[in-house]
């Protein structure tokens, strides 16, 4: 979670590690710092004039691969916290001050963070409260959070280094479970064309579920010592197929599918 968002004064952020440093959606700090309705349009008029001035500042800035609106991953714009300076200072903003505190405070934290991996995980707790989620989901998602993540720490430590490589392992496993690809439950749940995090709508059988099927795929990979990403993709068909079974039992014995288009918002005060 704490490597995707960031707010600032409400405005998310979208950002990633890379180089072993913070790096920022351009489009969404000049979002942040403008308020305009076509943060795109406005980079890019930014970005020309920029270019003309002959101004280093567009140099900073690289593709990298982020969550778009669509719900897919494309390259965008982004520019680490030396870059994201230069931005601010060629944008007359009220907010250029505050901003560039926060941008400093987010690069602290995440050196907090890798000394103590704990605090990441208190902070994405404060995210979703700031979200308004109950404190009982929050304490699945996060759940889910650590789960997820000794997965892909050992997909890593199998030679599954890929970007599409691990998308291809997270669909087996939800094709396995759910009948149904990331991408595919998005679309069910109408969230295909928003910038959604699925699992942040899920409700808590989907959820627990999809806790069941990448914790069993951690376990089978390890007493299989799966090596590569073939194997690996095996042991998370099978991962997937052990929640498959648990949803069938549940299923049976509620007489109703556990999935559902309804998707969990915090207006809503609740999980179905």
């Amino acid at each position: 979670m704490n490597d995707k968002i960031a707010l600032f004064q409400g405005n998310e952020i979208r950002k990633t590690w890379h180089k072993d440093e913070w790096w920022f959606s351009v489009v969404d700090v000049v979002g942040a710092l403008t308020e305009s309705t076509d943060q795109a349009a406005y980079w890019r008029k930014l970005k020309q004039r920029l270019k003309e001035e002959g101004n280093e500042t567009v140099t900073l800035c690289h593709g990298l691969k982020m969550l778009a609106p669509d719900g897919k991953m494309r390259l965008t714009d982004c520019t680490n916290t030396e870059g994201a300076f230069r931005i601010i200072q060629s944008i007359p903003s009220k907010k250029a001050e505050p901003f560039k505190l926060w941008l400093a405070k987010v690069g602290y934290e995440r050196i907090q963070e890798i000394e103590n991996p704990e605090l990441a995980q208190d902070r994405a707790k404060q995210y979703y409260e700031l979200k308004g989620y109950p404190k009982a989901w929050i304490e699945k998602r996060l759940r889910s959070i650590a789960i997820r993540q000794e997965l892909t720490d050992e997909w890593k430590a199998r030679e599954v280094t890929s970007e599409k490589e691990f998308a291809i392992l997270t669909n087996e496993i939800s094709k396995a479970t759910f009948d149904k690809t990331v991408g595919e439950y998005k679309e069910f749940k109408g969230l295909q064309k928003k910038n959604k995090n699925l699992r942040d709508h899920m409700t808590d059988w989907e959820l627990l579920l999809t806790m069941i099927g990448e914790k069993a795929t951690t376990d089978i990979t390890q007493v299989k010592d799966a090596q590569g990403f073939d194997e690996c993709k095996e042991s998370a068909q099978e991962g997937g197929s052990v929640a498959r079974e648990t949803r069938a039992s549940i299923e049976k014995r509620l007489g109703k599918s556990v999935m559902t288009k309804e998707k969990f918002t915090p207006e809503t005060k609740k999980l179905s």
